[in-house]
């Protein structure tokens, strides 16, 4: 039975920096595709905290 940690360790990682010579271009179009997701998230979650932030300085003004 896998537990929620060994789905953990099988997903796959990147590394900033790491050593790609060894990856297949196949590996490298999925971890570009997951690096691509992750940069639309993390605008997502920035746009969300400027918001916050819009509405916190126009209620303190």
């Amino acid at each position: 039975m896998m537990t929620e940690d060994d789905t953990r360790k099988a997903a796959p990682t990147h590394v900033l920096g790491q050593e790609l010579s060894s990856l297949s271009i196949e590996e490298l179009s999925e971890r570009m595709r997951l690096l691509e997701l992750e940069i639309k998230r993390l605008e997502q979650a920035r746009h969300a905290k400027e918001a916050s932030r819009k509405v916190a300085d126009s209620f303190f003004r």
